[in-house]
């Protein structure tokens, strides 16, 4: 089960923004190498798993990728 409470754990206080750095950060999450991609990969690869007990953790593992890009 997930439970979801859209708030910061830190106080953050932007001042003066970084379109270079906020690209590097935007590119870790929807990026080839982010966690969209990743989670695309491991819940692709689950299909051709040929052992029942790795399909399990491979769906685990993609779903928390998902998770945790989708919060964008």
């Amino acid at each position: 089960m997930w439970n979801y409470e859209k708030r910061l754990q830190y106080p953050v206080k932007i001042t003066q923004t970084n379109p270079k750095i906020a690209q590097v950060i935007i590119s870790q999450f929807g990026g080839p190498d982010g966690e969209l991609a990743a989670s695309m990969r491991y819940l692709s690869q689950r299909y051709t798993m040929p052992y029942r007990e790795v399909i399990g953790t491979l769906t685990d593992i993609g779903t928390e990728e998902w998770v945790h890009g989708s919060y964008q």
